[in-house]
């Protein structure tokens, strides 16, 4: 996909992911509508993308509610005079043993993480397949595939993501509109708690910056790739967890008490 004055619209823009994404599309020529929550970030991001040469609008976006999905879709659609391709960013993490999570907090993340990317997608299509064009991508995570302990419900909501990427990019064949989902590991961003961070180093697990990431999604996009999972040992572990699943519980096992550790506060 020439990105060359395509139509984007960026959830998630003002995270760490997010900002650096919409550089790099900006950077490959594409006018962006950058979504968040707060106005002062994304007014500081377009400031960045603009004195570089780049295009960008921002709009502030409620994504836990249809109303406020419905919104985005309708002022990226007029600001931008239609939009060629969603970029479904943004997500919320929640490191937690499940007993102890918090009902609203459950409903909250599956609303941003999977209920938005699929009603915003569905507010768009509509137009791209009248225009025979067009791309949804949707950031997923190496724990949509891989089940991880005190993940559950985030793995839960990127398996879901995954899996609603796979039967639109089927549903859609032929059409003109193609669908790809990106499958980062442990990126270095504020949306990691410190518990995260710590437990991650404590495993010597690799955190990736998030502009390597952002690289990674703007090639996904311009060699219109159906699937990308990115970082080693993790494309492994998704293969084996894939056909081999109790492999992987065996591997998880070993590092249970030190994820255990973290998830409790210590």
């Amino acid at each position: 996909m020439n990105l060359r004055n395509t139509r984007v619209l960026l959830t998630g823009a003002a995270g760490g992911i997010g900002a650096a994404t919409a550089h790099a599309l900006a950077r490959a020529g594409a006018e962006l509508a950058v979504a968040g929550r707060t106005g002062a970030e994304l007014q500081k991001l377009c400031a960045g993308i603009g004195a570089h040469g780049g295009k960008a609008q921002p709009v502030i976006a409620d994504l836990t509610s249809f109303a406020g999905r419905q919104a985005l879709a309708e002022e990226a659609t007029r600001r931008l005079g239609g939009v060629d391709l969603l970029v479904n960013l943004a997500g919320q993490l929640d490191f937690t043993p499940f007993e102890a999570e918090d009902p609203v907090a459950i409903e909250r993340l599956m609303q941003v993480n999977l209920i938005a990317p699929i009603q915003l997608t569905r507010l768009l299509l509509p137009a791209m397949l009248k225009q025979g064009s067009g791309r949804i991508v949707n950031v997923g995570s190496a724990f949509g595939s891989i089940g991880f302990p005190y993940f559950a419900v985030y793995s839960s909501s990127k398996f879901g993501l995954r899996g609603f990427s796979q039967a639109l990019r089927r549903e859609l064949h032929g059409s003109g509109v193609g669908v790809t989902y990106v499958a980062p590991r442990a990126t270095r961003t504020p949306l990691n708690s410190s518990a995260v961070v710590r437990m991650n180093e404590a495993l010597k697990v690799a955190m990736d910056p998030p502009e390597q990431v952002a690289a990674a999604i703007v090639r996904a996009i311009e060699q219109e790739r159906a699937e990308v999972y990115l970082g080693w040992p993790e494309k492994l572990f998704t293969r084996l967890n894939a056909v081999w699943p109790g492999l992987v519980d065996g591997a998880l096992r070993k590092q249970h008490a030190i994820m255990r550790k973290f998830a409790h506060g210590a």
